[in-house]
């Protein structure tokens, strides 16, 4: 044994100091050891220094952060936080390959009671529709952890149930991903305020088993809650909350049950409200703050009644509005629309506006028809931004047939508008076409008072073609309208 450890020295000081006979790196303070060994991101790496010598035998038992990739035995993770000697583990971020929840029980407690920090863990496991209802209904149990801060779970709808009792008292931010709930203790019952004592950002999101959702915090300020499958009720409570958003959980629910959503948030700021809505059901109360709303994509034309429905539930949140500061809003076109009815006439009103970020997906099809009328319903407007968006597969030079129905009401190029409000207007992402050109010089006579434009353009646009798209519009342009963009001169 002791020619063995005389012969590490004599190769590592190789490695360290250029062939002399001192170990320089062993020399090295606890601390900068500790750094070199946080640089490895791997747990089981770090462990392997012990092989070193003395110095390093347990000196990974000191890092504040610990990494497990998949792979590692449920048992060996237990092992190594049952001999972590660290005052404080800051982080720790697991990730598992189709765990199941006894292994997973093997080791969380542990990681509760020795945890003051971050717990990211990561299941990688992503089953079917069939598969995710036929898995064993077996769930491992979160325990309370007491003084961490931050929770992550992507467990690939492996089954989770909740401890009953416990306070998370320093909990702040939690995250749950794919999860799939079981048991009697109800999520909103632990992370309201009698035991999520300082929880500020909870996000849930593809969530199974949750139909009764009722949260009642003081101090959370961030929720969102995305693509909760089976979502009957919903109930938020939370006077400091400053930011919601809700997508996708009441309109692809699959019960015969009409869901019911209450919210009081008074200081709300930004709400994502991008699912069904109807005021007979979904009761936001004051939201006198509110300052930047975003809703479900609004369909142009449609072919049945699933596109009028979702647009009737855009319209009606809308309607819950006198004034909005920042809307955030798009129009979606289908590809094919020549048996499609046009919807924008729908739309008979809309709120105060004072920032509309419009968004546009043309699929190759003119939208000045769309947007005229859309700006027709918010002449007060005082900063626009449309943005094109363009899937890959339908890039923004594409351009709809000969004959097409999307420009047959040409009232946009003949009607007059005054937008006399309407001072800054950013154009994002465009494809320098005889159809935007003709737009842009229609907006440009629209408003009277605009003192700044701003145009970029898709990466598929070539760089002589944005600049005389640019020179084009600085001849529409008057004096007085600043024109900014890589492309003018």
């Amino acid at each position: 044994m002791e020619r063995r450890d005389a012969e590490i020295p004599t190769k590592r000081s190789n490695l360290s100091d250029g062939g002399g006979s001192e170990d320089r790196l062993s020399a090295l303070p606890d601390d900068l050891l500790l750094q070199i060994l946080l640089k490895l991101v791997d747990t089981a790496v770090a462990a392997r220094t012990s092989v070193l010598s003395s110095r390093w035998r347990r000196l990974w038992t000191l890092l504040p952060k610990l990494w497990f990739y998949p792979g590692t035995e449920p048992l060996a993770i237990r092992a190594a936080l049952e001999s972590h000697e660290a005052a404080a583990l800051r982080d720790l971020d697991i990730t598992l390959l189709d765990a199941t929840p006894e292994s997973v029980a093997g080791w969380l407690p542990i990681a509760a009671r020795r945890l003051p920090g971050h717990l990211k863990l990561v299941n990688i496991f992503e089953p079917d529709e069939s598969d995710g209802q036929a898995r064993e209904i077996v769930a491992f149990q979160l325990p309370c952890f007491q003084n961490a801060t931050s929770i992550h779970l992507q467990l690939g709808y492996l089954g989770m149930a909740l401890h009953p009792l416990g306070v998370f008292a320093r909990l702040t931010d939690l995250n749950l991903i794919s999860v799939q709930l079981y048991g009697s203790c109800m999520l909103g019952e632990a992370v309201s305020s009698p035991r999520c004592l300082s929880l500020q950002s909870l996000t849930v999101y593809g969530a199974r088993g949750l139909g009764n959702f009722t949260v009642q915090s003081e101090s959370l300020k961030r929720l969102t809650l995305r693509n909760v499958h089976g979502l009957e009720q919903l109930t938020v409570i939370a006077p400091a909350l400053l930011s919601l958003s809700v997508i996708c959980c009441f309109h692809s629910t699959t019960t015969m049950n009409q869901p019911v959503a209450t919210i009081s948030a008074p200081q709300l700021l930004s709400l994502i409200w991008v699912d069904a809505y109807d005021r007979r059901f979904t009761q936001l109360g004051k939201m006198e703050n509110l300052q930047r709303l975003s809703t479900y994509p609004f369909f142009v034309y449609g072919h049945n009644d699933s596109h009028k429905v979702v647009n009737s539930y855009t319209m009606k949140l809308l309607s819950h509005f006198k004034l909005i500061q920042t809307l955030n809003f798009k129009l979606l076109y289908p590809l094919e629309i020549t048996n499609h009815e046009y919807l924008m006439g729908d739309i008979t009103r809309l709120p105060n506006i004072v920032v509309m970020n419009l968004h546009i997906e043309p699929k190759g099809h003119s939208f000045g028809t769309s947007l005229f009328h859309l700006l027709s319903m918010c002449t007060g407007v005082r900063k626009l931004t449309i943005t094109l968006d363009c899937k890959t597969s339908h890039p923004v030079q594409t351009v709809c047939s000969a004959g097409c129905v999307c420009d047959q009401t040409p009232n946009w190029k003949t009607e007059e508008l005054t937008l006399n409000c309407l001072k800054r207007v950013n154009l994002s992402n465009w494809g320098a076409t005889d159809h935007e050109a003709a737009l842009v010089k229609r907006l440009l006579e629209w408003a009277t008072v605009l003192k700044t434009m701003t145009v970029t353009f898709d990466c598929s646009v070539a760089g002589s073609k944005a600049k005389e798209f640019c020179q084009m519009l600085q001849i529409f342009s008057r004096p007085e309208i600043s024109m900014r963009g890589p492309y003018f001169v």
